[in-house]
């Protein structure tokens, strides 16, 4: 039992890992029978990994319908993302009273460390600060209930052009002020940050909206 659960684990991750990377995309649908041939694996650790996908809030199946991807909408995704700024403000702000001076000297070496690898940083700064924040329920909620849900937007919000690059900076800078035991600095940073991204995703599912529906009335007119 504990292997089959093990290997449910591993599918679950590649499955993640396709939707993070946008090869199953927002809205797009997830097919098993394909996913188990992909992943030489039987039809019962992808179902499994797809009910866990589905209790995460990232694919959504309902009755007689193919399993799909979570497209949220601008709204809702503002939403969460408001929600997000309010927590991780206060996340940072607990941190960078809490942490000790070893514990912020270890994230900045690792941030460094991750900035040489040419894939961008393996680290998620936004983990590691909410662990350190001492409160268990901004741990819970960032890196439990919403995790997986956050990871998958902040990916797209990182795909509008020169987001990405920004956002390192934007963690250096955030780093810093946690260093300097500025807990005022260290938040209002990261309140900006967050508020950043939620525009770039915004402005990115809102031409995608966009040209859908011009698609769409190109057909119609065809």
């Amino acid at each position: 039992m504990k292997q089959q659960r093990t290997l449910v684990d591993q599918v679950f991750e590649k499955i993640f890992d396709l939707l993070v990377r946008g090869e199953i995309p927002l809205g797009g649908v997830v097919n098993e029978a394909a996913l188990a041939e992909r992943f030489q694996v039987s039809r019962g650790p992808v179902r499994e990994a797809v009910k866990h996908l589905q209790g995460r809030a990232l694919v959504v199946k309902e009755p007689y319908l193919k399993a799909r991807v979570v497209d949220l909408s601008v709204v809702d995704m503002i939403q969460i993302f408001q929600l997000r700024e309010a927590v991780e403000g206060m996340s940072v702000r607990l941190a960078t009273q809490n942490m000790s001076n070893e514990g912020l000297d270890r994230l900045l070496s690792d941030f460094s460390d991750a900035l040489e690898n040419q894939d961008g940083p393996a680290l998620d700064v936004h983990v590691r600060i909410a662990e350190a924040s001492g409160n268990s329920r901004i741990r819970s909620l960032l890196c439990d209930e919403l995790y997986y849900l956050l990871r998958l937007y902040r990916a797209r919000s990182g795909d509008a052009p020169g987001r990405r690059q920004n956002a390192f900076s934007e963690h250096w800078q955030i780093l810093r002020a946690m260093k300097a035991r500025d807990a005022d600095l260290a938040e209002s940073l990261m309140r900006a940050h967050i508020a950043r991204a939620t525009s770039a995703l915004h402005d990115l599912l809102e031409s995608r909206d966009e040209d859908g529906a011009d698609q769409s009335e190109k057909r119609n007119a065809g």
